[in-house]
């Protein structure tokens, strides 16, 4: 815990960087909180990135998070092409929409819980920004809502999970839809996940490409869906769908 605190944050504000916690019960039986504690990493662009911020132990991990982060970040870009592509789009069009991108990477552990059905590791909500790449470990957490239900997500401990964010939606036109997500405790084993967020500059203005109008969402600035996402809470998909016409 000594070295958690070393790096630890005001977890009130959406722009900290560094160690949080969420280990809380409710205190009355219609209250559900989240249980995990998490390390952020502001890893692009390169002016957020500042290493001394990030944990020494283990020696190499400044390295390894700053290449990881690399990667991730070809790959995101790879992917809004491969959408914009599919949509009868040029290749770059998603990712003109989206402006320069702001990564961060944050590392979630979700210890045992020992009273899992007061709790979720993490609340029901999609990502706000534009693409959101997952790894985690070989125990079970992740649920997606569809057909009205919650699904488990068989973790493949391998492999990177591609979760489209709330910008992208909007950008698309709802073509392709953000995904509604959740993490569950059990009181057995722990879980360990690495998400890394793709998300415009909190200036950007996001709206419809023009090729596929007629618009079914209002423009909104970036910055201002996050603070709105932040003061009234997740609560699913209820901040995207406040844009809908």
């Amino acid at each position: 815990m000594e070295e958690k605190l070393r790096y630890a944050f005001d977890s009130t504000s959406a722009a900290s960087e560094g160690y949080g916690s969420r280990m809380l019960l409710g205190a009355k039986d219609d209250v559900v909180l989240d249980w995990r504690d998490y390390f952020d990493h502001h890893t692009f662009p390169p002016s957020r990135r500042n290493p001394s911020h990030w944990p020494i132990h283990p020696s190499d991990y400044r390295q390894v998070v700053g290449e990881y982060g690399d990667e991730m970040k070809k790959l995101a870009q790879m992917l809004l092409g491969l959408i914009s592509e599919s949509l009868g789009l040029p290749c770059s069009s998603i990712e003109e929409a989206v402006g320069e991108i702001y990564q961060n990477i944050t590392v979630s552990y979700y210890p045992p819980c020992p009273q899992p059905e007061l709790t979720l590791g993490l609340q029901s909500h999609s990502d706000f920004g534009a693409i959101t790449l997952l790894i985690q470990d070989d125990v079970e957490g992740l649920q997606l809502y569809k057909d009205a239900q919650w699904l488990t997500v068989p973790p493949i401990s391998d492999a990177i999970l591609v979760l489209i964010a709330d910008q992208t939606e909007i950008i698309t036109n709802g073509r392709y839809k953000s995904a509604q997500h959740r993490a569950v405790t059990n009181a057995n084993r722990a879980r360990l996940s690495v998400a890394t967020f793709h998300d415009p500059s909190k200036t950007a203005r996001i709206a419809p490409v023009s090729q596929l109008s007629p618009p079914s969402y209002k423009e909104v600035v970036y910055g201002q869906y996050v603070s709105s996402w932040y003061s009234k809470g997740p609560e699913g998909k209820r901040n995207l769908d406040a844009l809908l016409y």
